[in-house]
């Protein structure tokens, strides 16, 4: 079920036209930066997208403008993720073709992080989400007591029923203006 749903959301996600899914990132990272929860954050975690996802780099430029601390995953085996400060400058390709932070890195505490912005394919409109699969950021959020948002796009919101250990994230930005 949660695979077919992937794989299904993952084709809708790299059958949007480059500027129509352009128009609908701009649209959301100005949503985003207009959000309470990103106004009063100090510190922010988001991610490296790819390039089927909404695409981060903006926020993330944005964010440091802003005098902002920004965080990335970085992800270890069995499910364990930090959150890192990010430096371009220590990116490297993993086996995903995903940029991750290498080298000597500075982790975060979660209990130091105001804002964690989520990536995921499937969205309920209740926020619970379905990811890739490794399960990072349902353990992570377990025990994160800071505000979570997620980006998306039309073809995530989807109906299923989330599984008990599933934790929804607080908003869901949606960029309906583009229909």
């Amino acid at each position: 079920m949660k695979s077919e749903l992937r794989k299904q959301v993952m084709q809708e996600m790299k059958a949007l036209p480059r500027e129509q899914k352009q128009f609908i990132d701009q649209a959301l990272t100005e949503r985003l930066l207009q959000h309470p929860f990103y106004q009063e954050t100090e510190v922010i975690a988001t991610y490296l997208s790819f390039s089927h996802e909404f695409q981060t780099q903006e926020l993330i430029e944005q964010a440091l403008k802003d005098g902002k601390k920004v965080l990335i995953p970085k992800t270890y085996p069995k499910g364990r993720m930090d959150f890192v400060v990010y430096n371009p400058q220590q990116l490297a390709k993993t086996s995903f073709g995903l940029l991750e932070p290498q080298g000597d890195l500075e982790v975060v505490d979660a209990f130091q992080i105001d804002l964690i912005h989520v990536p995921g394919l499937a969205f309920t409109v209740e926020g619970y989400r379905i990811g890739y699969g490794g399960g990072y950021y349902d353990r992570y959020l377990e025990h994160f007591s800071g505000n979570t948002l997620s980006t998306i796009y039309p073809c995530q919101i989807q109906d299923f029923i989330p599984e008990n250990h599933d934790i929804p994230v607080q908003e869901v930005l949606i960029d309906e203006g583009n229909l």
